[in-house]
């Protein structure tokens, strides 16, 4: 058979799975056959795949010959301690009488050295044996494992599962992280005992706001685990309304150029807090040079890959990473393990070169070399204190013990199926599907009162520790649980943190900030600054009559109707209700005006009463006088209407109480000038036009006038009355409550009907003002009349365009002075003569000829 047909048929008997057809009945297998480091085959066997080494050493092949295996450089202490765990947890179900009794586990563990093609080459290996020869039943029998343990990070786990899924072998990883392996689709036989990034990452951002940092910068790894981790919290930080000032990315492989151009970006940055959502052996570099360039003050916010990490921890050179804060897995206590990891030695295996090279490694020493560096293999693993004994710090550890208890209580599960099935064959395997579908509902409590079972894409319950570096008193860094996030429980109670707890960076109590722009405090709100991201912003005052009641308020909100924002713009109080009061100046003097002129016209009235029966009284009607004399009265008092918070009865009482006593007062004026103008009508011979205007008629005349008014009032006191109004629009920031006049209609028919009669009576005293009496009084209506409606002239244009309670000050002094005109003009000159000119006080001086004219 040809070398290329040979090499086309092997490549699809490993790749894809097709079988070699029957006439081939042998070949080999070209290369090298991937051998596990660690195994131990038993009845059923279960495969693990950990980086035990820390990196490849990367070769050119120039596919002229046959390549040597891949070297492996670095053993590293972490990943060969999750494998003594996996052996530790194998060793103990094996021992227990009630999980899969009378069935012994085996196990078979690769070295994928940090490697994304080692990991898919010892995934192959584990699915298809190691032989060198392949037969025609080499492809068609079941695989060598029945379900597979690890990746510890998420890009070779991603590979692996890539490939042993299209197979339906369960692949269950103990440190695999990525959200993005929760995909059904993709990777339909994925699980892991460690919570997914999806929630991490939320709970970083739900962490960074708690503490109020809004700015914050980020590292990262450009891997999987970096890139998903980074992005998912950088959607989650947005809701939160935290901005990323900057995101760097770092690979261990990556040049030191690299790593100090990432920490130029680091050290130019505004924000205090970085969040390190990076694998240690990513972190591990990047730190070294933060601490050859000496810099610190920065808040560290880690991920659960390095959070809990002793090397970095006990490194005295790392002690700006004091005051981190981050979530770990869980911790627990696995008894019986460090006794199980200290009698690890490298003469159980002798030819195995594992074992050497980690005795090596612990105790520095060499099998290849003698003198005081030789190994005996006698040295004492339980004297070091290194990573590898350590058992304080168990979280990894534990999900890689808790994935191979999950795969045996699986098996468990599919076994006792099997017994109770009569189609059964006696010693029959259940094939790697099967034991999927049953991984799928398997649920078991670990010994930790733990409750394990996996969600619907392959997921644990998202519980973390929160984690805070604190000095010891030895100078080093050690781990304290400073909260807890529960992803079971309601969103607003998953996180749970003990502040007063928590050392900050540079060993402070106080909780350090970081923010693009301080608060706003409240009364503004912020304003974000062009090009820049939202939390960078200027706080900027509320508008009048806008309020924001907290710190941070993105906008202000205007206060209701009633209400308007205070000085400080945080609170909305009731507006200023403005009316023309009784206890201010402007309303106590107008009070003073009225009751002086309800007084004087008392005065007159009773010095009228006194000198009833002299002739200045009786020459117009006495009784004229004293009616307008009582209703002048009652105009000085209906202005009190106005002043005072205005009711329903004192809106209907002011306008109409204004109007039929204005109308009363007027129409007493007219009937005087009335007859004033029919006295020297009734001196021509013949005329008899006096009996027209008898006492009777004049008081008729009052009686119809007056009556009109009323009429007209009442009609609008019963179709639309005046009623107390709140005026909203005239000021902005207080009320006036005013009198609003219900119909227009009405109000203006009113006033339109006193000014016809003032009118009516200002044209009949200007004809009679130049009469040849001696006391003329139409001499003197004319001027209360020019007076009267000069004043209400004046008052309508005023009264439109007077603010507020200036209004009802304007009307209450439009009524004030045409009262006073009245009764100064109409009374004060007769009072003069009674009080003091009381000789001219007779009939004959009050029916002589006036000497002068007007």
């Amino acid at each position: 058979m040809a070398k290329s047909t040979v090499s086309l048929l092997l490549l699809l008997v490993v790749v894809h799975g097709v079988f070699v057809p029957a006439s081939a009945q042998l070949c080999s297998l070209l290369g090298h056959s991937a051998f596990p480091v660690l195994s131990a085959e038993r009845d059923i066997n279960i495969g693990a795949i950990f980086s035990i080494h820390r990196s490849a050493l990367l070769k050119m092949h120039p596919f002229t010959s046959k390549p040597e295996p891949t070297t492996c450089l670095r053993l590293n202490l972490r990943e060969f301690k999750f494998a003594q765990t996996f052996i530790f947890a194998i060793e103990e179900i094996n021992n227990s009488t009630q999980l899969l009794p009378g069935v012994s586990l085996g196990y078979k563990i690769y070295d994928a050295c940090n490697s994304i093609a080692l990991a898919i080459l010892s995934g192959m290996s584990l699915m298809n044996g190691y032989e060198n020869i392949l037969s025609d039943i080499s492809c068609s029998r079941s695989p060598a494992v029945q379900a597979i343990v690890g990746e510890s990070t998420s890009s070779p786990t991603i590979a692996l599962a890539t490939v042993v899924g299209a197979f339906n072998i369960p692949v269950i990883s103990h440190f695999a992280t990525c959200t993005c392996l929760s995909n059904r689709k993709i990777y339909p036989s994925f699980f892991r005992t460690i919570p997914s990034d999806y929630y991490q990452s939320r709970a970083l951002a739900q962490l960074v706001k708690y503490f109020g940092w809004t700015w914050v910068g980020t590292v990262r790894s450009r891997s999987d685990y970096g890139n998903n981790g980074i992005a998912a919290f950088e959607e989650a930080a947005k809701q939160e309304g935290i901005c990323i000032e900057y995101s760097e990315a770092v690979l261990r492989t990556d040049p030191p150029e690299q790593f100090l151009k990432t920490l130029e970006v680091i050290k130019k940055g505004t924000a205090r807090v970085v969040v390190a959502f990076i694998s240690f052996g990513d972190f591990a570099p990047l730190v070294k040079v933060i601490a050859e360039q000496n810099i610190t003050g920065l808040q560290w916010v880690g991920s659960e890959s390095w959070i809990t990490s002793r090397n970095l921890a006990e490194t005295k050179e790392y002690s700006f990473l004091s005051g981190a804060v981050g979530f770990a897995v869980v911790n627990a206590k696995l008894l019986g393990l460090r006794e199980f990891l200290v009698n690890v030695n490298p003469n159980q295996e002798q030819k195995n070169e594992l074992l050497k090279e980690f005795w090596e490694t612990a105790f520095q020493c060499s099998f290849r070399s003698s003198g005081s560096n030789a190994c005996t293999g006698s040295e004492k693993l339980a004297e070091l204190q290194n990573e590898y004994t350590d058992v304080s710090e168990l979280r990894i550890e534990h999900k890689a013990y808790t994935a191979v208890y999950a795969v045996a209580h699986t098996l468990h599960n599919v076994l006792k199926d099997f017994k109770s099935s009569t189609n059964n064959s006696k010693g029959e395997l259940p094939t790697p599907k099967k034991v999927l579908q049953y991984m799928r509902d398997v649920s078991f409590t670990m010994k930790t009162g733990e409750n394990i079972f996996f969600d619907a894409s392959g997921d644990p319950v998202a519980i973390y520790d929160l984690v805070n570096w604190q000095p010891a008193e030895d100078g080093r860094l050690q781990f304290e649980n400073v909260g807890v996030y529960d992803s079971s429980l309601p969103l607003e109670q998953r996180l749970q943190v003990n502040q007063e707890h928590i050392l900050w960076a540079g060993k402070r109590a106080q909780l350090p900030g970081s923010v693009c722009s301080e608060s706003c405090p409240t009364g503004t709100r912020k304003t974000v600054q062009k090009g820049r991201p939202v939390c960078c912003y200027d706080c900027t005052p509320c508008a009048e009559g806008e309020i924001s009641n907290s710190t941070d308020s993105s906008d202000c909100f205007p206060c209701d109707l009633e209400y308007w924002s205070n000085e400080s713009r945080d609170r909305c109080v009731l507006k200023v209700v403005e009316f023309l009061s009784y206890t201010e100046i402007m309303g106590m003097v107008l009070c003073i005006f009225s009751f002086i002129g309800v007084l004087l016209t008392a005065m007159v009235s009773f010095l009228f009463y006194l000198h009833k029966e002299t002739p200045i009284v009786r020459a117009n009607n006495s009784e004229l006088s004293f009616l307008l004399l009582f209703s002048l009265s009652l105009c000085f008092l209906c202005s009190l209407t106005f002043i005072g918070r205005p009711t329903e009865l004192s809106c209907m009482l002011r306008h109409t109480a204004f109007g039929i006593t204005f109308v009363l007062c007027i129409s007493c004026v007219l009937g005087k000038t009335l007859v004033v103008l029919m006295a020297f009508r009734a001196t021509l011979p013949g005329s008899d036009v006096m009996k027209w205007f008898g006492p009777a008629q004049q008081r008729l005349s009052v009686v119809s006038l007056t009556l009109i008014q009323v009429i007209v009032c009442v009609l609008w006191l019963t179709i639309s009355p005046p009623f107390p109004y709140m005026n909203l629009s005239y000021y902005r920031e207080k009320i006036i409550l005013e009198c609003n006049v219900g119909s227009a209609l009405g109000f203006w028919t009113v006033l339109c009907y006193t000014g016809l009669l003032s009118s009516l009576c200002f044209v009949l005293a200007f004809l009679a003002r130049k009469l040849p009496d001696n006391f003329n009084e139409a001499k003197f209506i004319t001027f209360s009349m020019l007076i009267f409606c000069a004043v209400w002239l004046t008052f309508i244009p005023a009264y439109v365009s007077s603010p507020g309670k200036f209004t009802v000050a304007v009307e209450i002094f439009a009524i004030l002075v045409s009262s006073f005109g009245l009764l100064f003009c109409i009374f004060a000159p007769k009072c003069y003569i009674i009080l003091l000119k009381p000789e001219k006080n007779t009939k004959k001086q009050m029916m002589g000829k006036s000497s002068t004219a007007l």
